[in-house]
């Protein structure tokens, strides 16, 4: 499964670490998902979705 927000869409981002003698590494920036039961269309589905849109209240939850 895809490290990917089911709502806003957001995927990891890349870059590079940046040691003190500026030798540069690949690294990668997750977003931050958490397993959550939400009422879609009246239906209880567990979705992975990013705390930004937990935050936002674009994720009605169950229960």
């Amino acid at each position: 499964m895809a490290r990917m927000c089911e709502i806003c869409g957001k995927k990891p981002s890349t870059g590079n670490n940046v040691s003190h003698a500026h030798n540069l590494t690949k690294r990668r920036w997750l977003p931050n998902l958490q397993s959550v039961r939400a009422n879609v269309n009246g239906q209880t589905k567990t979705m992975r979705v990013c705390t930004k849109c937990i935050k936002a209240g674009k994720v009605v939850k169950a229960g």
